[in-house]
């Protein structure tokens, strides 16, 4: 082996080596990260017992909802239709006699800009698309894309979007983005998602 070819495999493997590392402490730090692993409809005790966020107890006999006592991603854990979110910072879960009722989210710790907000909604379309999560409501509220249209509409103060998601008759979803006012941030545009899931209230 040459002396030049020798270099060059070294900085081959290097570079692997660093890729692997990189790798696994993206790993890594998504699994520290607090969630909220939940079913709907479970006892919200399983809940408890699977997630490695703090939540409070369900108050027996009654109906209502707790927030997690951190930022915390929801982790879905259905068989079939799950899906994970990024860190949220409202993250509210309602309670019924005891079990897990429905969720409402922003699965973000901040506002964010439209380019991170698309890459959040966009992610979270292709793991319901890959799941077997559908489109309902398409004609009057299509899925978000990444066009000229869809962010001319998102920047819009009085439009914003909507999507809705129905796993079988099990679960639906509704997905929504609209601009938000920052006061840290005024001369920034910057959005808000917020996602409810629950079992199905429109029809497909």
């Amino acid at each position: 082996m040459s002396l030049l070819q020798c270099v060059g495999w070294r900085r081959s493997a290097l570079a692997l080596a660093v890729a692997v590392l990189l790798t696994l402490a993206a790993i890594q730090t998504l699994s520290d990260e607090p969630e909220i692993a939940l079913m709907i409809d479970e006892p919200w005790e399983d809940m408890r017992r699977r997630s490695s966020a703090a939540i409070d107890p369900a108050i027996p006999g009654h109906y209502w909802g707790l927030l997690p006592k951190s930022d915390a991603r929801l982790r879905f854990v259905d068989p079939q239709f799950g899906f994970v979110t990024p860190l949220a910072r409202f993250f509210s879960i309602s309670f019924d006699n005891e079990r897990v009722g429905n969720v409402r989210m922003s699965p973000q710790i901040e506002p964010l800009l439209l380019n991170d907000t698309l890459k959040v909604v966009l992610d979270l379309q292709e793991q319901w698309r890959k799941a077997g999560w559908v489109n309902i409501r398409a004609k009057e509220d299509p899925p978000f894309a990444d066009t000229p249209a869809w962010r001319a509409r998102l920047r819009d103060v009085n439009k914003g979007g909507t999507s809705y998601w129905h796993a079988g008759d099990k679960y639906q979803v509704m997905l929504v983005v609209h601009r938000f006012k920052d006061n840290k941030r005024p001369t920034e545009e910057r959005y808000l998602i917020t996602l409810s899931l629950a079992t199905p209230w429109t029809n497909p």
